[in-house]
């Protein structure tokens, strides 16, 4: 099995800090499932200051698909409702994309 790593950034109302960590905290457990079922796994979100760095394995063999298939799910437009706002995209992120994708530059397993 192909892993896909991707590293993304986006910034973080500092107002909103907060209840951003609490929401992930307790994400609900249907945005787990519709995550898991578009075949993402070892998901994770890191906070420095005012920007959060995501980095996330994709094992499916369309990414592409698989993400507007993510992205109709109700469920998922009501969370990113909610998180959206508490964000703020970096100068350099790409047309039709919310978060910004970064290179890898190194890896190891």
């Amino acid at each position: 099995m192909s892993v896909k790593r991707i590293g993304q950034v986006i910034g973080i109302k500092p107002e909103d800090i907060e209840e951003y960590e609490k929401l992930h905290a307790q994400a609900w457990p249907s945005i787990i499932k519709i995550i898991k079922q578009a075949n993402i796994s070892n998901y994770s979100i890191f906070r420095y200051g005012n920007l959060l760095f995501a980095y996330l394995e994709y094992t499916g063999s369309d990414y592409e698909a698989d993400m507007a298939k993510l992205a109709d799910e109700p469920e998922m437009q009501r969370w990113w409702k909610i998180t959206d706002q508490m964000q703020w995209q970096v100068p350099e992120t790409k047309e039709n994309n919310w978060w910004h994708e970064i290179p890898e530059n190194f890896h190891v397993d």
